[in-house]
């Protein structure tokens, strides 16, 4: 009974809200914090001391803890990070390299299915543009208050780039057995595939709160597709989270697409990553074999 009372109460809410949204210059941002957790002991922390894990994390922070603004419409939104100047020494090389990871400003469009996003690796300008892929929520009836608006919980099940720098883990090495049988095969392999220490799951499990009070189907990051604007994501070590909304603010932003860098699709982006990971490693491997850069052609 409490679950369609507040079923109800909602329906309501939307149909009050739905009145402010119907102006065809209608406007709006959302400003969301996003924060991934990483486990330091995957990645040879156990044998740090808690000092340097804390200094390393320091460094990490900006890198793992950002901050972004959605601006959007009833069709169009673009989700930028909210750059701030950072402290010198955050993020150090770190830093530097994992940037290439991270996307530039992200445009997506509900009504066309156009997703574009500017992202520059190592240097390079490129624009990616693809469809607009939708999920296949499952809606329930929990809510939850964020700030001034009821939200309700949603769940969908995500598959995973494989270049997900947020969902990157250390390859498990402790099933001894499966180690030893694979040896061979992973010896071949750490030659070849930059990614041979790295995996990514196949899938994550996400969950989001959307608001029935801001009906717009729009959301931070990739996610969209629920019948109200998206508040908050917990998706495997990353949560993000809106801590604002301006309704119509009294300057407009201009919802412009990306257009800087030559055009990919998500696919061929990924194909350039890996090939330029290839380089790197075979660089790397020459390096720490001894060998001259006489005896390796690239």
């Amino acid at each position: 009974m409490k679950n369609s009372l507040q079923i109800f109460a909602s329906l309501v809410l939307l149909c009050f809200c739905t009145i402010s949204f119907a102006q065809k210059d209608f406007q709006g941002k959302a400003y969301y914090m996003s924060k991934t957790t990483m486990d330091l002991d995957q990645w040879g922390g156990r044998e740090m001391t808690p000092e340097q894990k804390k200094r390393i994390e320091e460094r990490m922070k900006s890198f793992l803890e950002k901050e972004y603004i959605l601006t959007f419409n009833k069709e169009e939104s673009i989700y930028k990070e909210d750059e701030k100047l950072e402290a010198p020494g955050s993020g150090g090389r770190f830093g530097g390299f994992a940037s290439s990871f991270t996307g530039g400003p992200k445009y997506k469009n509900v009504k066309s299915k156009e997703l574009l996003q500017d992202q520059e690796f190592f240097g390079k300008q490129f624009l990616i543009k693809d469809e607009l892929k939708s999920l296949e929520w499952k809606m329930g009836t929990e809510t939850k208050q964020i700030g001034q608006y009821t939200c309700f919980k949603a769940t969908a099940t995500k598959t995973v780039d494989e270049f997900d720098w947020r969902s990157m883990r250390r390859r498990d090495d402790r099933d001894k057995d499966k180690k030893e049988a694979e040896k061979k095969n992973d010896s071949i392999k750490k030659d070849s595939d930059p990614m041979s220490e790295v995996e990514v799951p196949k899938t994550i499990e996400v969950v989001a709160w959307y608001t029935p009070q801001v009906p717009i189907n729009q959301g931070p990051d990739d996610y969209w597709g629920l019948p109200g604007l998206i508040l908050e994501i917990n998706a495997d070590r990353t949560t993000i989270l809106c801590t604002k909304i301006v309704m119509n603010p009294d300057e407009k932003e201009e919802i412009e697409k990306p257009k800087k860098g030559d055009e990919v699709t998500k696919a061929e982006y990924n194909e350039i990553i890996t090939k330029k990971m290839q380089e790197m490693r075979e660089m790397y491997g020459g390096r720490r074999g001894g060998r001259s850069g006489g005896g390796r052609r690239h």
